[in-house]
This record gives C-alpha cells, structure tokens and sequence, in this order.
C-alpha cells in the first residue's frame, strides 16, 4: 500500500554509535519527526489543539531493526494511518534511499487526552478522515 505521507532525512554524524550506526534510539525520533510533520501537514498546529484542551500522545510503540543506517545516509521515513475505537495507529517504514533497502518498521499507537482524559476528539477524527 501506498503511504499516506513520507518525509525524507538525511544520518547525522552525532547519531551514529560506537559501532558506526545509527544508534538505536535514534529511529523513534525519526518516527516523531515525521509524525509531526504529517500532522503539521494537515493543519495540526500541537501548541494550538493542545490550547483547546487536546494532547495526542503515544501510549505504546513497537520498533523493528532490519538494516542499519550508517553516517550521511539519505532515507525516506513512510506512514500509514489506521484507527481502531480512539485509537490511531501509524504505522511507519524507515527506507534508506540509495538501494531503497527496509532499515526499520514501527507501529506506533497513539491516543488523544481531552482535558487530561482519555477521550475522542472530533478535531483529529475530521482532519485524519480522508488518510483512514
């Protein structure tokens, strides 16, 4: 399936570990990043919804390591959206772009706190409708 959103970036050098790869808990900011851009895409300003009392946060996150990125790497961070009751699922893919190889996949389940309580915010559910 086609992703609904990608975002490219490029390994920094303070990134890498001991080993020469990027270190591990790297990748989930890479998931971060391309999340917020997503959302930044479709209108989601976090400081403006979290004004009205909205806070998506990521209540559990499953990370797979395939391949390592190394220094300088260029590479494609994917996302699916899925949505189950009041939770979104983003379903990611980090794809280095030189041999378009799979370096890792994440599945991240994300909910939306409403007034400090687990809730269903129609906001999100509006701007997320035509990607579910």
């Amino acid at each position: 399936m086609e992703p609904v959103f990608q975002y490219k970036m490029k390994v920094r050098d303070y990134e890498l570990d001991a080993q020469g790869i990027v270190n591990n808990a790297n990748y989930q900011h890479y998931y971060e990043v391309t999340r917020h851009e997503f959302l930044e895409s479709c209108g989601v300003s976090f400081m403006e919804v979290h004004n009205q009392g909205i806070d998506p946060i990521v209540s559990s996150i499953t990370i797979k390591y395939r391949n390592s990125l190394v220094g300088s790497d260029e590479f494609i961070c994917t996302i699916n959206l899925e949505k189950k009751g009041i939770r979104y699922y983003f379903n990611q893919q980090i794809i280095r772009v030189s041999d378009n190889v799979l370096c890792s996949e994440a599945r991240v389940e994300v909910v939306c706190l409403v007034n400090g309580k687990i809730g269903r915010p129609d906001l999100f559910d509006k701007i997320l409708e035509k990607y579910l």
